[in-house]
């Protein structure tokens, strides 16, 4: 039988429960334990997938194509497991799954109620995640104590710690300590009235995380631990860190806070192995040089839009140890003129995105990148720009645009995939989720993966359309991976560039700290390749 793990966050949100929760995952995998992370979401929505990057940032695709909270996105890459469709479930999909029941008249007519009825679905969502492999659930609830919404969740985490009883089950709360500079003074009581809200639900914090700008004193930690009721050794601190998140898990690991989980749960297990993340960490405060990116998209003001992008890309830094100097770019910029933003980048990325803002932005920086010999990595969208610039440019194909931005244009060379007869077989209008791609003998692909056959994780509906595939290929556009088939086009790559590769799916998706995604490796290798090339030479003593 699991045990299980419940992560609460009070005060404000926004305090980085997520990176915890994967930090403390990365901690327990690292003793050898056996975990599933699962996050709940207390709002609406059935899913993040028709939700706003403004108000909730990037959507994180699973392997079995599930559209979930960005929060798994460091699950994964602190622990290097895997989610899926049951590790993200919303207070949206908890209604629409009971109202469902209720309307095939599964309740028998009865009355259906907050409880039992809700946070019963609610525990059978936690549950599912146990199985004979796995030692700890690991489950963050989403929002702040106190929200309305998020009340009948923890409802439900308390009614399992009194089900499973309290040795098989542990609160931890993250908690704000502020610092009120004026007065010099760290203040509790924000804590403590988050605290005093969790006990009247019914839930006594195992232990406190408290999120501070400054190191809480023995004096602050006596009186966190007297008016919050837990004991002194269980009050952790984590501060802000100096250089990356990725240092999250040893400052934990310090604090010991993975001894306090296996004491409680009775389970003996050896140090953690801690080794790749010192690694990572003396490669991020060491490096030997730096590289600056140029980040082309449309919802620049808000970083969690392109949080996997951002990651992937430190952590092809990391593998070369170099610092990621990011310029983020808006597209709609460079359609009022190119000059001067892309003169003092390395390298230029593309993501993905949809709709038809700042389009033609994007396919201006694609065109500079290839007139000018600059690295350029092309991701779902920016693969479509790239196909779009070089039939336009190079082929000659006035106009040629993608029907999502152009439905009338005379050169469609991006299109739906059911309207391309070779894929009618393929199945719904939107790939999501894993799908296989045959990588080309002797491309850049190829040679970076190290494979024949890879698999990546895809979210969009437009493809390249195959009626255009003689026509690139002539003018000098190399197909460099597709589906197994060969029915739909997933990488291109100009083999004279130095390095100019677009691809379908979302390789960020499938990064680590400590095991970059290929294409991002090899991305930076080419920007720092080419910062050296054209960094003038030192003067002379």
């Amino acid at each position: 039988m699991a045990k299980y793990l419940f992560i609460t966050g009070g005060v404000v949100s926004s305090l980085g429960k997520g990176i915890t929760a994967a930090a403390i995952g990365s901690l327990l995998t690292s003793r050898g334990l056996r975990i599933k992370i699962l996050k709940l979401d207390p709002y609406l929505n059935v899913d993040p997938g028709t939700m706003s990057p403004y108000q909730h940032g990037e959507v994180y695709v699973t392997d079995d194509g599930a559209e979930t909270d960005l929060d798994l996105g460091h699950y994964e890459r602190f622990t290097g497991i895997p989610s899926s469709k049951k590790s993200n479930v919303t207070a949206g999909r908890i209604y629409w799954d009971v109202l469902k029941k209720e309307r095939r008249g599964d309740y028998l007519g009865g009355t259906v109620q907050m409880i039992p009825h809700i946070s019963n679905e609610i525990k059978s969502r936690v549950r599912a995640l146990d199985d004979e492999d796995v030692d700890i659930i690991l489950c963050e609830i989403g929002g702040t104590v106190g929200d309305i919404e998020g009340s009948i969740f923890l409802e439900a985490i308390r009614e399992i710690g009194l089900e499973e009883g309290r040795e098989n089950v542990m609160y931890i709360h993250l908690t704000y300590v502020p610092y009120i500079a004026a007065a010099g003074e760290v203040k509790t009581k924000p804590s403590q009235q988050s605290v005093a809200k969790l006990r009247e639900i019914g839930i006594m914090p195992d232990i406190l995380i408290c999120r501070a700008e400054v190191p809480l004193t023995m004096e602050v930690r006596k009186k966190l631990s007297l008016f919050c009721n837990v004991p002194l050794g269980n009050v952790i601190e984590e501060c802000d860190v100096k250089h990356s998140i990725y240092e999250v898990p040893l400052v934990l690991s310090d604090q010991g806070i993975d001894e306090l989980l296996l004491v409680h749960y009775r389970i003996a297990k050896p140090q953690a192995d801690l080794a790749p993340w010192r690694k990572v960490i003396n490669a991020i405060r060491n490096p030997i040089g730096e590289v600056t990116i140029g980040v082309v998209g449309k919802y620049q003001e808000l970083q969690d839009a392109y949080k996997s992008i951002f990651e992937a890309l430190d952590h092809g830094c990391i593998a070369h140890k170099r610092k990621l100097v990011l310029k983020k770019i808006a597209s709609e910029d460079i359609e009022r003129g190119v000059e001067g933003l892309l003169d003092d980048v390395d390298g230029i990325l593309i993501p993905g995105g949809f709709g038809n803002r700042g389009i033609e932005g994007k396919i201006e920086a694609i065109r500079h990148a290839r007139e000018t010999g600059i690295p350029f990595f092309g991701i779902c969208m920016g693969l479509q720009c790239a196909v779009i610039e070089y039939a336009r440019n190079v082929c000659g194909l006035a106009g040629a645009n993608s029907k999502e931005i152009d439905p009338d244009t005379d050169h469609p060379v991006v299109c739906l995939m059911e309207d391309q007869k070779e894929v009618k077989d393929l199945g719904a209008s939107m790939r999501l989720g894993s799908w296989d791609c045959k990588l080309t003998e002797g491309t850049h692909s190829r040679e970076h993966y190290g494979a024949p056959m890879i698999k990546e994780r895809h979210r969009h509906r437009y493809e390249f359309n195959n009626d255009y595939r003689e026509t690139v290929q002539k003018n000098g556009l190399t197909i460099a991976g597709t589906t197994p088939g060969g029915e739909l086009v997933e990488i291109v790559e100009i083999q004279e560039h130095p390095w100019f590769v677009g691809v379908q799916f979302h390789p960020e998706f499938k990064s680590q700290p400590f095991n970059p995604h290929p294409l991002f490796k090899g991305f930076i290798g080419a920007a720092a390749e080419k910062r050296e090339r054209t960094s003038p030479a030192p003067a002379e003593g």
